[in-house]
């Protein structure tokens, strides 16, 4: 079993051990409830129940649960996809030294949760005769069996991608005519096959207002990700006729140094809601053309550039982290989805880290330094004016009583020394 496999298999005991101490089982296996002394025993039998239960689900094989256990089974895959996200959560937690998550249970906790919604077994994902991704992404698909992707392998169909690229014509020629297939189950295929999407990550990583990337630098990733479907929809449901709930699409971006199993970024996307993509994106590119001090001409560009391109099916995804030491390093964006076998995606690019030659980091500035003298610049001013209202204030008044009192006097200074240049320009005037 591969690596990747052994993860899935680690999260699927985990995500168990946490539905069990949900405590929302109501039947349990044999010895466990016939000795409640021995608690070890009775989880355990837990532990065992809704193991054996996936496992019914895996092998598409629910029908043959009593109505006790069928309770049991349906309130387990009600709970699995919110358990299953939160897992991945966890996963993508920064925890090292340098804030990253963990690649390798992140991706397996993905893929466990593109299983169960597709209700496949996790050996069909072994690697066989040259195909890395296995039987899965075909057993997905209406009506195929084991013995469907053994009938269309002797005419060199093996994986997934194989069939899709086949035109239409000469798909529907092979469902029916070497997998045995009637004409509408083939049509039923092709209606899921224009269903699954397919999706492109366009991505960079900058240092927002600088040339280059310098250690220790506050870098910010823009990811476009863009879906397609051959039957021209954005927003679908998966066809997961074996999850009797309902399940939108959820794809997760992942930006990460596989060698070292670190993610860097993580972020959750959704194509379901446009109008909140379109809000999202419009606010996240506004704010950053202005920080970086463009024209309102140019800000207004941006903005409708963006909301184009997610009309046309792109989300955006932005995040922000530090700079590693210097150096290249090499980093890979995986967009996988949680409900479609098959259809995830990788992206590899290099992040060229230069050696710090700039003091600070941008928009840092200590606060003793210019930022600091501004202000005090501005109380200064501010001081300024105020007496120089005062000075008229008291300038004004005074005229009025020079005209009622017609020299009884002139009234007291209500400021102090504030007001003592304003005293000795006007008793000049008057002089005259």
């Amino acid at each position: 079993m591969s690596t990747m496999m052994s993860w899935s298999w680690f999260f699927l005991h985990l995500s168990l051990s946490l539905l069990l101490k949900l405590g929302h089982v109501t039947a349990v296996v044999g010895a466990g409830r016939d000795n409640l002394s021995n608690m070890d025993g009775w989880k355990l039998s837990f532990y065992l129940q809704m193991e054996l239960l996936i496992q019914a689900h895996l092998t598409r094989e629910s029908f043959a649960l009593t109505p006790t256990l069928l309770k049991d089974y349906r309130h387990m895959l009600e709970l699995a996809p919110r358990l299953l996200e939160e897992l991945v959560k966890i996963a993508v937690l920064p925890r090292n030294p340098h804030g990253f998550g963990w690649l390798r249970p992140a991706i397996g906790v993905i893929e466990l949760s593109q299983n169960i919604i597709q209700a496949v077994p996790l050996g069909a994902r072994k690697a066989t005769g040259g195909n890395t991704e296995g039987i899965a992404p075909l057993l997905q698909l209406p009506y195929f069996t084991e013995a469907t992707v053994k009938k269309i392998a002797r005419k060199k169909i093996r994986a997934f991608q194989e069939l899709c690229d086949m035109s239409v014509e000469d798909r529907a020629v092979l469902l029916t005519q070497v997998a045995g297939l009637s004409e509408q189950q083939a049509r039923d295929v092709e209606l899921v096959l224009e269903m699954i999407p397919s999706i492109e990550v366009d991505i960079k990583c900058e240092t927002e207002g600088e040339e280059g990337i310098q250690e220790g630098d506050v870098v910010t990733m823009y990811a476009w990700v863009s879906l397609q479907r051959r039957n021209g929809l954005t927003a679908a449901l998966p066809h997961c006729p074996n999850f009797p709930f309902h399940k939108e699409e959820n794809f997760w971006l992942l930006l990460a140094d596989a060698a070292s199993n670190d993610v860097w970024l993580s972020q959750k996307v959704s194509f379901m809601d446009e109008t909140t993509a379109i809000t999202a994106a419009s606010k996240a590119i506004q704010e950053t053309q202005e920080a970086l001090g463009a024209t309102a001409k140019e800000i207004g560009v941006a903005v409708r550039e963006a909301v184009d391109r997610v009309k046309r099916g792109s989300r955006l995804v932005m995040g922000k982290f530090q700079a590693p030491a210097e150096g290249t390093h090499n980093l890979t964006s995986f967009c996988l989805c949680d409900a479609w076998i098959g259809c995830d995606t990788k992206t590899s690019f290099k992040l060229k880290v230069l050696k710090r030659s700039r003091a600070g980091t941008r928009g840092h500035v200590p606060e003793e330094g210019p930022v600091a003298a501004t202000e005090d610049g501005n109380e200064e001013e501010e001081e300024e004016e105020e007496e120089e209202y005062d000075d008229y204030e008291s300038e004004y008044s005074d005229d009025e009583e020079d005209e009622k009192n017609k020299g009884k006097g002139k009234g007291k200074v209500a400021n102090g020394s504030a007001h003592q240049g304003a005293d000795s320009d006007i008793d000049s005037g008057s002089d005259e």
